[in-house]
């Protein structure tokens, strides 16, 4: 429990705190790219370039152990991993813009490719007689524990210049996700502003290497902005919560792998972000699973209150035993089954605004196909006065034609 408690205060070394700080920024610059992805309805193209970076990053440890005994330089592999990215992401946008297969056939395609193409080479790095050849699987899916100070201020840095880029991009961003004709009438180069996009993407994919892995970066990119969908409707709301979620993830898996020795730390950080996931998949109050079953049992005592009070104001049996519980807790019928007196009045009320709404729907087709109503809440919450009162008068005086 110490060892807990000086990880979340930032109080278990330097290099632990310095990884700490790299993962959560990470972590944001990962939600809030992907938050752009995913409204751009691209989310699996990063896994296409991350997957298509095992190949760089096994060709750059192969030239620099050729050249100078040890090909474990932190910078130059980032640099492998980028380039053999980029041409990844190139083949995919080449094959889906100029072929007749689709985005996803390219992500397929381009994602195994470069991904058979990596192992083969990690397969010939073994065989090397060279130094440092285990220290690459940590790329797969992260590690830290080998982590150096300068990788880590390394990691940091690059980390934080990026979320300061998408901070400063994403009003761009957004025109371009929601509107790019309009984005574009408005001065904004949307295939740059694409490629920025993509390119930022590629950053994240690259920098998270040494944190998350090769296979479980994506998940900083599509999970957090997921997540942050359950709370809002706002966009750069949106962008905000997946930044903040994603950086918490970060914290919270790095914190967990550095309690006890061997924990992995990317498949950590991506635990938490399921965690979070799974709070705001049930918790929500907008989305989550419990508030869309509390709302289901509102509509439906709603439903049931409606067809009792008419039923009682159309002198009908009430045969459903929710509709009697219904109408008892409210006040409106005895055990026996007798209406109460506030029970008559109400499904005379009931019986007028069932009225009121057949004028209405008979009168204003195309306004009442538009309301979701459905009759169950009042009519003057619904409907303004004037027209209530041109339906009342309507309805006294009984003639067919169009007010």
């Amino acid at each position: 429990m110490e060892a807990w408690w000086r990880a979340l205060i930032f109080d278990a070394g330097y290099n632990t705190s310095l990884v700490t700080l790299g993962a959560m920024l990470l972590g944001g610059g990962a939600g809030m790219i992907g938050s752009f992805v995913l409204l751009r309805k691209r989310s699996l193209v990063s896994d296409a370039i991350s997957h298509a970076t095992l190949p760089g990053l096994a060709l750059a440890f192969i030239l620099m152990a050729l050249v100078f005994g040890d090909g474990r330089w932190m910078p130059g592999l980032l640099v492998g991993a980028g380039l053999s990215a980029a041409v990844g992401l190139w083949a995919v946008q080449a094959i889906s813009h100029r072929t007749r297969l689709g985005e996803d056939a390219a992500i397929g395609a381009v994602l195994s490719t470069f991904f058979g193409l990596g192992v083969v080479l990690l397969t010939v790095i073994q065989s090397m007689a060279v130094s440092g050849q285990a220290g690459l699987t940590g790329y797969l899916v992260g590690s830290t524990a080998g982590m150096l100070a300068a990788e880590a201020q390394l990691i940091a840095l690059c980390s934080l210049l990026l979320a300061a880029g998408i901070f400063v991009m994403r009003r761009d961003f957004l025109m371009v996700c929601f509107d790019p004709v309009f984005a574009s009438t408005n001065g904004v180069r949307v295939q740059r502003v694409d490629m920025l996009l993509m390119l930022l993407l590629l950053a994240v994919v690259v920098i998270g290497l040494r944190i998350t892995g090769l296979i479980l970066i994506v998940a900083l990119t599509i999970i957090p902005p997921v997540t942050g969908r359950f709370w809002t409707d706002r966009p750069l709301r949106v962008v905000a919560l997946a930044a903040l979620l994603g950086a918490l993830a970060g914290y919270l898996g790095v914190t967990l792998s550095s309690v006890r020795e061997g924990l992995p730390t990317g498949p950590l950080v991506v635990l938490a972000c399921f965690v979070l996931f799974l709070v705001s998949f049930l918790l929500s109050p907008r989305r989550g699973i419990l508030a869309t079953l509390m709302a289901h049992q509102r509509f439906k005592r709603r439903v049931h209150l409606r067809q009792g009070l008419l039923a009682m104001a159309r002198d009908e049996a009430i045969f459903d035993d929710l509709t009697m519980r219904v109408l008892r807790r409210q006040g409106f019928i005895r055990r026996d089954g007798v209406a109460t007196p506030s029970g008559w009045a109400a499904g005379r009320d009931a019986e007028h605004e069932e009225r009121l709404w057949a004028l209405y729907r008979q009168y204003y087709p195309e306004e009442s196909a538009q309301l979701d109503h459905r009759g169950l809440l009042p009519i003057e919450r619904v409907l303004s006065p004037d027209t209530i009162m041109v339906l009342e008068n309507r309805l006294m005086m009984g003639r067919g034609a169009h007010p």
